[in-house]
């Protein structure tokens, strides 16, 4: 303590000890935490009520995943699609590249075709980036493809350096930064994956190694990014929850202790305790500049953070989109159930079918009246997606015609009314559903069924078709 120096903090403007110098704790046991993970109970969350400042960059971004953890969980993307979904990333993340990198396999021929052609696009954003094998011959095929970064697996808590690696933590250390530095040497910066993080000892491993690999970034004069990655979604946004749970903690300590820049900051989360899109934002608030996702959230296990997610995100913390065009996410959506033949399950906020769909008879009346009563903002500006009510005994001939004209987006002179013969029948079958003792709403299924057949009885053109 004596021998630390006082200085200045240039963003406090306060005075402050110098930062204690962590070094490597090369235990010969692992440390699994174990007090905080019993197998064979539910995990514990537990506080020290350290808290740590808000440190909120000028400037967050979003990194994408889908072609990478993405793919790892689901029948992989041909080349058309990988390059059209590439196409609609550049399009969401706007001018200002808000949407700034996404990563790719360069394993197979498929993914290296989708990475020349993506290329040739010559977009700025998302940048195209690798993640690849530990090894010097994959290092040199990114430097042929012409990429500027690629991802490298490094794994951090004493789960997988002794159980998986079968290595010490100053051996892994060892191995990690001579793979590291045979990737500067190839003129490529490294983004490393520090894997399970929330389950390692972040001031005996992660905090000394992050300072050594701040050297070797010094050395090369190249980035050496960091993505902590939440593998197993243990990571906790709670104020003076204990690390490795903590997410500010984590974040604080790399930024502040290792003197990682928040620009080389990233968070990769899972989903395993519902935790995936608070952790994110928490990683903005305390400093780090990215937060790695993928479309919908599809990913391993319980999936990744869902890109869509992070962009409302972004705009409620900002104020402002940046250019951002959300009705892109819709898009998307459609494209994955028309193309993919991937359907977002229906209750998905923002994607899913009925995300904005009203049920509740007296929910329904409200939103008739006013839709801001019962719509979390204008979907219809914001997704091309209008607020829907779903048919029930209290819908109404209003309710019946307001269903047809979302559902088939009929608009001014080809909107029906109440007094369409059509809306009328639906009404009339409705009816006789209640009455003859259903509780439920009717679902779209029914309602189209039933559409047809009233248009077939009135000679009316099924809405929507020619």
């Amino acid at each position: 303590m004596e021998n630390r120096r006082v200085t200045k903090n240039a963003h406090t403007n306060l005075l402050q000890l110098e930062e204690h110098l962590y070094t490597l704790v090369d235990v010969e046991k692992p440390n699994v935490f174990r007090n905080l993970f019993p197998y064979d109970e539910i995990p514990k969350i537990a506080f020290n009520d350290r808290i740590v400042p808000h440190n909120f960059p000028e400037n967050i971004w979003i990194t994408d995943t889908t072609f990478r953890d993405g793919q790892q969980s689901r029948t992989p993307y041909s080349t058309e699609q990988i390059v059209t979904l590439y196409d609609y990333l550049h399009k969401l993340g706007g001018p200002k590249g808000i949407i700034r990198a996404s990563e790719f396999f360069l394993y197979s021929k498929k993914d290296r075709d989708a990475v020349y052609k993506c290329l040739e696009r010559g977009y700025e954003f998302p940048e195209v980036t690798a993640w690849i094998r530990a090894s010097k011959k994959d290092f040199e095929l990114v430097k042929e493809l012409g990429l500027k970064e690629t991802g490298i697996l490094v794994s951090c808590s004493d789960f997988h350096i002794f159980y998986k690696m079968k290595m010490t933590r100053r051996q892994a250390m060892e191995h990690y930064l001579s793979v590291v530095r045979e990737c500067l040497e190839t003129g490529v910066a490294a983004r490393c994956h520090l894997e399970d993080i929330t389950r390692s000892d972040i001031h005996g491993f992660v905090i000394p190694f992050c300072l050594e690999l701040m050297k070797l970034s010094k050395e090369y004069n190249l980035p050496v990014k960091i993505r902590c990655c939440d593998t197993m979604g243990y990571g906790v946004n709670y104020p003076g929850a204990v690390i490795p749970r903590s997410v500010q903690g984590i974040i604080y300590g790399i930024t502040n202790h290792a003197g990682v820049p928040s620009e080389w900051m990233e968070w990769h989360g899972h989903n395993d305790f519902y935790k995936a899109v608070s952790n994110s934002t928490t990683a903005w608030l305390y400093g780090a500049c990215g937060v790695n996702c993928s479309l919908f959230g599809i990913g391993e296990r319980t999936g990744n953070t869902p890109l869509e997610a992070m962009v409302f995100e972004y705009a409620q913390l900002k104020g402002t989109l940046d250019g951002m065009d959300t009705t892109v996410i819709t898009e998307l959506a459609e494209y994955y159930e028309k193309e993919i033949g991937y359907r977002v399950p229906s209750r998905t906020p923002f994607v899913g079918r009925n995300f904005n769909v009203t049920r509740a008879g007296i929910h329904a009346d409200g939103l008739l009246k006013n839709e801001e009563i019962y719509n979390i903002f204008d979907t219809e500006k914001f997704l091309n997606r209008p607020a829907v009510v779903a048919v029930s005994n209290t819908s109404g001939l209003a309710g019946i015609a307001h269903w047809i004209n979302t559902h088939f987006k009929l608009k001014d002179q080809n909107a029906v009314d109440k007094s369409h013969p059509v809306v009328a029948l639906v009404k009339e079958w409705v009816d006789a559903e209640y009455e003859s003792g259903r509780i439920t709403v009717i679902t779209d299924d029914e309602l189209l069924d039933i559409i047809r057949q009233a248009c077939e009885e009135t000679a009316t053109t099924m809405f929507g078709e020619n």
